[in-house]
């Protein structure tokens, strides 16, 4: 603001009024300028408004592109994983048939390796089996249900051995062959059959875990050897489960 002179005493008339003239061009000058700056202070908040507004379009614009490129992302993300799940889900079909053949088959060829060994093996061993026969059913004479099924059975007039063949044998085929042992002696009791049942367990491969506890059952134990099958070795103090 400009400064307002105020009049002096020795002043005459004359210079009373130039001061007041100059004070009030002084005031009028600043009156202006304070103006100037209103209306372009006004000017800039209305520019400013109307780039807000601008702006807000804007930002309103690319949301919606932005919500609607993400709405068609996650529809073909999950257009895409329920795909890669079917085809996921087929191919562990396939595969897991294919293994299952190809188990099917190693299992097979494992048991045609082992049963016309089996029967020479236990003879070494001092059992004198006279019969052999191999994928023996024990069926409900009833239903016909199937009771037991066993791999390779021996007999003789005294003892019955029943060897269960897998390829790569696990605990729980171990604990699998001890209850068929446990039905094949119901069905023997039902059938009035008092010989003894022994049981063995044969393998391609055949882990020492599985070994170690198949013996702590009282199983004989087969293992592939090249073209034959030679019993495990057992403890002299090591007799087998008789049912």
């Amino acid at each position: 603001m400009a400064e307002i002179i105020q009049p002096q005493m020795g002043l005459n008339f004359e210079q009373v009024w130039a001061a007041l003239m100059e004070n009030r061009q002084q005031l009028k000058e600043a009156q202006q300028e304070a103006d100037r700056r209103m209306k372009e202070t006004d000017r800039l908040i209305r520019e400013l408004r109307d780039d807000g507004k601008e702006t807000d379009r804007q930002l309103e614009e690319t949301d919606r592109l932005f919500r609607e490129s993400k709405a068609e992302t996650d529809r073909l993300f999950q257009e895409s994983r329920a795909q890669t799940d079917r085809t996921i889900a087929t191919m562990s079909r396939e595969l897991n048939q294919a293994i299952g053949k190809l188990g099917n088959r190693f299992g097979e060829l494992i048991e045609h390796l082992v049963s016309p060994n089996v029967l020479e093996k236990f003879t070494a061993r001092g059992y004198t089996f006279s019969r052999t026969n191999t994928r023996v059913k024990y069926k409900d004479p009833n239903t016909g249900r199937t009771l037991a099924e066993v791999d390779v059975l021996l007999e003789n007039g005294d003892c019955m051995l029943a060897v269960e063949i897998k390829a790569d044998p696990s605990i729980e085929d171990v604990n699998d062959h001890i209850n068929r042992m446990e039905t094949l002696r119901v069905y023997a009791d039902a059938h009035h059959d008092k010989r003894e049942y022994l049981g063995a367990i044969a393998g391609g491969i055949i882990g020492d875990d599985v070994k170690n506890y198949a013996l702590k059952k009282g199983l004989y134990v087969l293992e592939q050897s090249g073209d034959t099958v030679h019993i495990s070795a057992t403890p002299e103090s090591w007799k087998p489960q008789r049912w």
